[in-house]
This record gives C-alpha cells, structure tokens and sequence, in this order.
C-alpha cells in the first residue's frame, strides 16, 4: 500500500520579518514527531502577503530557498511553501518544493489577487507544477488559484488502442493524486476557501490539501487558518481551527484508487485546453 504523509504548518506570520520567520517555522519542523514526508508552509511564508515586493523579494539563491534547502536535507523531508523571488526585473509569488537532495520544482502563481494589486505587482505565472513523489503526482497552487477551477482541472489525455492502430483509445487515469494550496486567504472569505477546497476534491477526484495562516497582518487583516485536508470523495480528513497548529495526515493511495475505480466520473470529462 503507497501512502504519503503531509504535514501542514498553520501559523502567525512575522510581518515582512524573514529572520523571525524562518527561526519560527525552523522550530515547528524541528518539533515534528514521527516520521514525514512532505511539510507544506503558507503562502508567502518568509515575508506575510507583501504587495510591495522591492526589497524583500529574493533570487533562487537567496536566503530563504538556501534556508529551505539545508532544512531539507537535514530533517530528510520534501518542503513547499510560497516566496518572493526576482527574475530579470519581475517579481514572482512562487511556490517551491524542495527535496532533501537538493532538486527542486517552482510554480509561479497564475492568478494574482487583484482586489489587493498583486497584479500590479508580481508577474503571473504560465505553467502548472505537477511534481513526482513516490509514485504519487502532486498539482500545487496557491492561494486565490482556488477560485478557478479549470486552472486545476485534470486535463484529458488519451491511451491508444493499440501499435498498428494510433488512433485513440479510453481515457487515460488522471494526472494527479494530491492538490496542494498554500494561502493567506482572511477570515472574512473564509466560507469560500472551505466550500472550495472540498469543490476541487470531488471535482478531480483527488486529495486536496490547504495550508493557510492565522492572526492579523501587517495590514490588519485578520486570517483565521482553517487548514483543511480532503478526500477524494470532499469528505474532511482533517480541519485545523483558528490558532497556530502543526498537524499530520496519512494519504492513501489505494483508498483514491477504490473511489476512481467505483465512481469512474473522470472517464466522462470534457476534453479542453488552456490558453495561456
């Protein structure tokens, strides 16, 4: 039986304090018990949600990826969470997953919450993550990317019938397992973030997995957490409450493999494509 443990660190973040940050959650991981796996971080983990990115972001080599790197190949464990990077003049609210070998994967978030200017701010992103880990494949995203379903849909592709005959066949199985989201989503939209975390798990037929924040921000705005874990199902396998957490949850590959098997729905999906 394939299992994959995440840990989600819920936590009150240091406004625009890397160091404070860093020191804090480096603590959190160094607490945790038992064995993990995967230990997913909030949204903007080093800095809180910053619409002002001069003088904060950082390059791939900066600090906090070098930070995550040595955390990693110390406690042994894959680490994601979402950090301001700068590229060639542009700003970036990118998430990356580190291994303990030191390869790593980036996603850049595509959708940018403009009701708070993160459009007029960071450059939007234009390919989705989807990562390998143990034989599971994991989509990450972040935070208002959850408002858009087809950005996370899974996309249809097609197995062949057979050599001497290339046309198509079935449908291929899904091309993921596990969709994480990292966010600093606020109280007041909270209703939102539990309604649509459960939304994308029935709807691919996936674990879905949300790390949020709690406490105000450096703008007042208060973040209630709510991490949620969902079965594929949109049954809640785990929901944190409004206070600093650390909390871990087993995935199981055969119990997503039974639901795709008795309710085969994705055989029925439309076939689309993205236009970047």
């Amino acid at each position: 039986m394939s299992t994959l443990s995440i840990t989600g660190i819920q936590a009150n973040l240091h406004w625009k304090d890397k160091a404070a940050n860093l020191k804090m959650f480096g603590e959190k991981i160094d607490s945790i018990e038992g064995r993990a796996e995967i230990v997913i971080l909030p949204e903007m983990f080093s800095t809180g949600f910053v619409m002002q990115p001069k003088g904060l972001a950082e390059p791939m080599n900066g600090p906090t990826i070098e930070w995550m790197r040595k955390k990693s190949e110390s406690k042994k464990i894959i680490i994601a969470g979402s950090v301001i990077i700068e590229e060639e003049g542009r700003y970036y609210n990118r998430l990356v997953m580190v291994l303990p070998d030191g390869q790593f994967g980036y996603y850049d978030k595509r959708h940018r919450f403009a009701f708070a200017g993160e459009d007029q701010n960071y450059s939007a992103g234009k390919k989705r993550l989807i990562a390998s880990i143990k034989g599971w494949k994991i989509n990450c995203q972040i935070c208002y990317d959850l408002r858009f379903p087809v950005w996370a849909r899974q996309t249809v592709s097609y197995l062949p019938q057979n050599e001497e005959e290339p046309q198509l066949g079935d449908k291929a199985p899904p091309e993921y397992d596990l969709l994480i989201y990292v966010a600093n989503w606020p109280e007041r939209r909270i209703l939102a973030w539990e309604a649509l975390l459960q939304a994308r798990a029935i709807e691919n037929q996936c674990y879905v997995a949300g790390v949020n924040r709690v406490g105000n921000d450096g703008e007042n705005i208060y973040h209630s957490g709510r991490s949620t874990i969902v079965d594929p199902l949109g049954e809640i396998l785990y929901k944190a409450g409004e206070k600093e957490e650390l909390f871990t949850c087993v995935l199981r590959k055969d119990r997503l493999e039974d639901i795709r098997t008795k309710f085969p729905f994705w055989k029925d999906s439309d076939d689309f494509k993205i236009k970047i």
